[in-house]
């Protein structure tokens, strides 16, 4: 029995941000054929900013009216609508309508507001339900949220970005001289991508079976036993447990938003263990939560909207294995993390400014697409590749440091985690929402076509 819970806890963990994550392993796909392009990170950065209003109705629902919401039910609903629009997803993510005279993935674009206001919703009330069962099975809970972003990742890896290759393409031109007009042949090297190894569809019908897996899992969790079950006899059976804005907080605090780092940031394991109590100068807090703005501002904001001008100047295969890896590097980083964690603001400082350094490289090349440096060289792509991998998981090791270090300090230092992490995300998108898609301050062009110079 026990392992069939821990089995149906993981289940259930890997439901949480599975989605999103998806997503965003599966852009090198769609920015080829949605009509936004290479501007369809930036969409969706925006867009999962915008879910951010599930967490917080939660919030002041719990907060002003503690009770009403059913906590069993409010997850059931959750889940639910994430099966329904991950199915949809599957159908409809290319059909497109036209708006103001130009073609738009409207379909995608709501589908993926649905998709990531259940993934934003789950980071309040998954935990919560979790606590209501065993200490250890909440540890094997956060495994699963690891693992939302590592299968993904995976899948997309064996999915294969789909081999690219340069055509010649002919197209009649009508030349008219005095008063004859002749038809001339005209031909144009136009990149054309051949099919990978599976298509979007079936990528995306197994993120469906992988949320009605969750959603299966969340229904045999609810007939386990309850912790408190034994002391308070089921007095509060179906309750949200969140009684209070700061303990509300402190749970969105330890389930990262916008496909951050699925993981405990207390490598103890969550609340089964106290952690010693560590006490930081108003010098040394101020430190964390600039930190953590900035961090969250890189990582949720301003480098996730530029990544395709990053990475496809360099080719569609660069910008797939740059997409999965780097994805695949932020669970990976949660365990290096959990096995050996750190409270020292030296190395903080010292990743952080490293991770910067690489998130500056990614930008310098996005701002310099379609023509960026070494992009006929191999060394450009591995290095482009190795960048994102190494930004990725430098500054998701920095928050699960952040975390580490405030949950040490007291409770409502947590509370202030969540709410700066929240603030620097929705900073960075807004900051780059117009940059990219109002101002054009990237160029994109296309691959085989580009004139760049020697």
């Amino acid at each position: 029995m026990a392992l069939l819970t821990h089995l149906l806890a993981c289940a259930f963990g890997t439901g949480s941000w599975v989605a999103i994550n998806g997503l965003w392993v599966e852009v090198p796909l769609l920015v080829t054929v949605l009509p936004e392009q290479w501007d369809l990170p930036s969409y969706i950065t925006i867009i999962i900013q915008m879910a951010n209003v599930g967490p917080l109705f939660v919030t002041l629902m719990n907060r002003f009216r503690p009770g009403l919401l059913k906590e069993v039910a409010v997850i059931y609903m959750v889940v639910s609508m994430g099966v329904i629009a991950s199915l949809l997803l599957s159908f409809l993510w290319n059909h497109t309508s036209v708006i103001a005279g130009k073609s738009h993935s409207i379909a995608f674009l709501i589908l993926t507001f649905f998709l990531s206001l259940v993934d934003c919703t789950s980071s309040v009330t998954f935990l919560p339900f979790m606590m209501q069962l065993q200490p250890q099975y909440t540890t094997t809970f956060f495994i699963g949220e690891g693992l939302s972003g590592l299968i993904p990742a995976l899948i997309a890896l064996g999915q294969g970005s789909g081999i690219s290759k340069c055509t010649n393409v002919s197209y009649a031109v009508n030349i008219t001289t005095g008063n004859e007009t002749v038809e001339s042949i005209k031909f144009q090297l136009e990149t054309q991508y051949l099919p990978p190894n599976f298509s979007t569809l079936v990528f995306f019908l197994l993120m469906t079976a992988m949320m009605l897996t969750c959603l299966l899992a969340f229904f045999f969790l609810t007939r386990q036993p309850k912790v408190w079950e034994l002391s308070q006899q089921q007095l509060f059976p179906s309750n949200i447990v969140l009684n209070s804005f700061d303990q509300i907080l402190d749970e969105a605090a330890d389930s990262q938003l916008n496909s951050s780092c699925s993981c405990s940031k207390d490598p103890k394991g969550p609340r089964d263990i106290l952690p010693e109590k560590v006490s930081y100068s108003l010098t040394k807090l101020t430190f964390i939560y600039l930190v953590i703005t900035w961090v969250s501002a890189l990582t949720n904001g301003v480098l996730p909207s530029v990544q395709s001008y990053s990475c496809l100047p360099y080719g569609h295969t660069t910008y797939h294995l740059a997409a999965t890896l780097s994805s695949m590097a932020n669970p990976l980083a949660c365990v290096v993390a959990t096995f050996l964690p750190s409270r020292s603001l030296s190395l903080m400082g010292f990743l952080t400014m490293a991770g910067t350094g690489f998130g500056a490289y990614n930008m310098a090349i996005a701002v310099m697409s379609p023509c960026p440096l070494l992009q006929q060289s191999q060394w450009g792509d591995a290095i482009i590749v190795l960048s994102w991998v190494l930004f990725t998981g430098m500054l998701t090791y920095v928050k699960v440091m952040a975390g580490v270090i405030l949950r040490s300090h007291s409770r409502g230092a947590l509370v202030w985690y969540g709410m700066l992490e929240q603030l620097g995300s929705l900073l960075g998108a807004l900051l780059m929402f117009p940059l990219v898609n109002i101002y054009g301050l990237f160029k994109s062009a296309d691959y085989c076509s580009l004139q760049c110079p020697v």
